[in-house]
């Protein structure tokens, strides 16, 4: 290593003890703490997270507490963190770690052979966790390094993520592997934001090519984003004064393995009763649009129109796919925050309704 690189690391290791922030997972020890918290840290913030974490080591103290529960209980525990295959992934590696006595694998390949586990990952836990020097390039990494050596290759190619791998690896300790990664992390969140970064408290200021070029508000380069699909959809609100009814989602493409309300895309012609008859098999008669919803997938924005429906009794469907859900304990299911924030909604309305005669 050379000098420079050296002075680098050591400048930013000093800055990472001085100011590093007193987050729960860096307080707990081990694979399974480091594992849970970067699964959760993935395309969410550390404020969401930190809402999430606690409750659910405390649901799930251990790996193989968490490989032994059902899935639903899973994703009901996840629910509100949002990207949901995160938390399948999390509970698939758990089974698999369980069949070998709950003991993670602490080599490279081990890691990028269990599920949903990319570069990132398998590099976030082998350094914190086992302190090998694997370096752990997320979005925070790629910005700081970017702009630290003024990197024009844009970022979302294949190409500029190994070239700051190399770089990162370069600098990274054989001791102190851990800290270094998390002062990268840190250093990005903190000083190297995206927009308004505090160059003048920021550890590499003095070495910082972006900076000395003023150039850094053009760095990282990232192709522009595609804007997504809009998805005009009927959602249908088939409810009784106790209960709301669900539909489990199975392998659908987006949020599968959930409860949510039954959807269907909006076509010309089509009423919302027909489309939810041919989709669901289900008769509903004297529907009234109550409420417009928008939820923003990375791909799609589903703009919903609510379609409320009163039934005296139950709808008697498959027990497998559809379940009566009572306003009570509709927290308690998996259900994404897409129908969620209908739900709440609605239930609050009905408990003034309620309230008010």
């Amino acid at each position: 290593m050379t000098y420079y690189l050296k002075m680098m690391r050591d400048k930013l290791l000093r800055w990472y003890n001085k100011n590093k922030r007193d987050l729960p997972w860096r307080r707990r020890n081990g694979a399974y703490a480091v594992l849970v918290s970067e699964m959760m840290l993935q395309q969410t913030t550390v404020e969401t997270v930190l809402r999430y974490y606690e409750p659910f080591m405390a649901r799930f103290p251990d790996v193989r507490t968490l490989a032994a529960a059902d899935e639903q209980e899973v994703l009901a525990c996840w629910k509100g963190l949002g990207y949901y295959s995160r938390a399948r992934h999390l509970h698939s590696i758990a089974k698999v770690v369980g069949e070998f006595g709950g003991v993670f694998p602490n080599t490279h390949e081990a890691w990028l052979s269990l599920p949903g586990v990319g570069p990132y990952m398998a590099g976030a836990v082998l350094s914190i966790a086992f302190g090998q020097a694997y370096p752990a390039v997320d979005g925070n990494v790629l910005r700081v390094i970017s702009r630290v050596f003024a990197l024009r290759e844009d970022i979302s190619r294949t190409a500029a993520r190994k070239e700051v791998e190399a770089r990162v690896g370069a600098m990274m300790p054989h001791k102190s592997a851990g800290d270094f990664t998390q002062a990268l992390m840190e250093l990005g969140a903190l000083i190297c934001r995206p927009a308004s970064p505090d160059c003048t408290n920021c550890p590499w200021n003095e070495v910082c090519v972006a900076l000395r070029d003023s150039i850094v508000d053009e760095l990282p380069v990232r192709k522009p984003r595609i804007a997504p699909r809009i998805v005009p959809l009927w959602a249908a609100l088939i409810k009784t004064e106790d209960a709301v009814l669900l539909h489990y989602r199975g392998n659908d493409t987006l949020l599968a393995k959930l409860w949510g309300l039954p959807v269907a895309q909006k076509q010309d012609g089509e009423t919302a009763e027909s489309l939810f008859n041919n989709k669901y098999g289900i008769a509903l008669t004297d529907g009234e649009v109550v409420s417009r919803a928008v939820h923003v997938f990375t791909h799609q924005r589903w703009e919903m129109d609510v379609v409320s429906y009163r039934v005296e009794n139950p709808i008697k469907l498959n027990a497998s796919e559809w379940e009566w859900v009572s306003w009570e304990s509709i927290e308690n299911k998996p259900i994404p925050t897409a129908f969620m924030k209908i739900l709440r909604v609605v239930r609050k309305q009905m408990a003034e309704r309620i309230a008010d005669e």
